[in-house]
């Protein structure tokens, strides 16, 4: 048994395994690109390493990919095998039983498994960062504070983990609406450990949410270095940085960070696909021509019509296939999703809710039946959050609220989701919130509709 970064007894016999699995965790954390490479030297210097094997298969789950769940199970297999040989402790245990039950289908029971590690040795960062990236994915903001103000209290000032918990708690405390807390947090953070990214995209959503993309572009300039060693992590800050362009009305700079640095790599994983769909969706909302870009976009998102892992991924799919008009594309996505629906599963419930009518909307939005839409999209915005990611991604989906109302001539209910959504923002209101309230005064001077309320 061998120690590591995190004061955490491990599995391991010699001490280079412990330098690269020491690697792995603080990769992890930093989601640099080097990780996978850290791991496989562990897994090469000691086959049997259970625990490696576990967080191969955890990490492969987060990818978010149906076809990469066969490699998920195998590590399972092989963690398994490796426990029957080599004995090793509960809490590495309960890494494999977390690996199981993902598996099964159930994300919310694999992540009590690593908040039961918690129970007991809540200074375990690494499992203090798969329960926040599970709940993130659930869409569970409130539980990934708690869980980490849980830990807290034991993490000592020089615990080498300490600086990314605090990103961490940087970034639940701003999807918790305490945006104030969360800047001096993801700034703490990243005096601590330089190399938090995770940190300082917090404090990047906390310029989004309160409507001061100024002040957002200068928290990034000359901070480069804290994102550009990641692996695809570094497209989503780039992102991050092409929106605060947008809402300051820049939109040679939104072009030209979405050419070179966020579809710098033409990938598909859906990470990517959700960064770039999103953005040339905001930027056609504005009236924006985005030119040919939605093509290669609908080319990738065609392919995986069929892989339901995650909802999320789904609907922005979903933006690429509407945005080029794949009309056959679109249909089958909605089709499977409607298959999805039917099972029991975590995932497949939050295809139910709110995956099917929002799919929906955004077909209906496609095809411009805006009211038809509206309806859609609305039945399903107080459970969106339930599709996982941040306020700040999902928020493409709330403008496309806003905007299928606005053109229905509903304007009473976007006025209602207008103030809904300035009061989550802390009283902040983005250019984009700004220019749609003057759409509804000039509506209402020319007698626009105003007809089915928000409820």
């Amino acid at each position: 048994m061998k120690q590591d970064i995190f004061g955490q007894m491990n599995s391991l016999a010699h001490a280079d395994s412990v330098a690269a699995w020491d690697g792995v965790l603080l990769g992890f954390m930093a989601h640099s690109a080097v990780t996978p490479q850290h791991l496989a030297k562990v897994l090469q210097a000691e086959p049997n390493f259970a625990l490696g094997h576990a967080i191969k298969g955890i990490f492969t789950i987060l990818l978010g990919r149906r076809e990469l769940y066969a490699t998920a199970a195998e590590a399972l297999a092989t963690a398994e095998r490796a426990m029957q040989q080599h004995p090793i402790s509960e809490r590495e245990k309960l890494y494999v039983d977390a690996l199981r039950i993902w598996l099964a289908g159930q994300p919310t029971a694999a992540l009590m498994r690593f908040e039961k590690i918690l129970v007991n040795h809540p200074e375990d960062t690494l499992a203090m960062k798969l329960s926040h990236a599970t709940r993130f994915v659930l869409g569970d903001s409130q539980g990934m504070r708690r869980s980490i103000e849980r830990v807290m209290p034991a993490y000592a000032p020089d615990h080498p983990g300490r600086g990314y918990l605090l990103g961490c708690h940087a970034f639940s405390l701003e999807e918790t609406g305490a945006y104030e807390k969360a800047e001096i947090a993801g700034r703490q953070a990243l005096w601590m450990v330089s190399d938090d990214a995770w940190g300082l995209h917090a404090v990047a959503h906390v310029h989004d949410m309160t409507g001061n993309a100024a002040q957002g572009l200068d928290w990034l300039a000359g901070r480069e270095e804290a994102w550009t060693h990641c692996n695809n992590f570094r497209y989503h800050v780039w992102w991050h940085k092409a929106l605060m362009h947008l809402d300051l009305g820049q939109i040679d700079q939104v072009f030209e960070l979405y050419d070179v640095e966020i579809r710098k790599d033409k990938t598909d994983d859906y990470r990517d696909i959700s960064n770039a769909t999103s953005l040339l969706s905001r930027l056609e909302l504005e009236g924006v021509n985005v030119g040919s870009r939605w093509e290669e976009l609908a080319d990738l998102s065609a392919a995986r019509t069929e892989d339901g892992c995650l909802i999320f991924a789904d609907l922005h799919y979903l933006l690429a296939l509407t945005g080029d008009n794949r009309e056959d594309a679109t249909a089958k996505m909605l089709q499977r999703i409607h298959r999805d629906t039917k099972q029991t599963d975590d995932m497949s419930r939050r295809m139910a809710d709110p995956g099917l009518a929002a799919a929906q909307g955004l077909e209906a939005f496609g095809d411009g039946q805006y009211g038809v839409a509206f309806d859609h999209l609305l039945t399903v915005r107080g459970s969106m959050h339930l599709a996982g990611g941040s306020h700040a991604q999902r928020d493409v989906f709330e403008r496309i609220t806003i905007d299928s109302g606005l053109r229905a001539g509903r304007l009473d209910a976007v006025e209602r989701i207008l103030d809904d959504r300035r009061a989550k923002r802390a009283g902040g209101e983005d250019n984009y919130a700004l220019a749609r309230r003057a759409l509804i005064a000039t509506g209402r001077d020319q007698g626009g509709a105003q007809s089915v309320p928000a409820e």
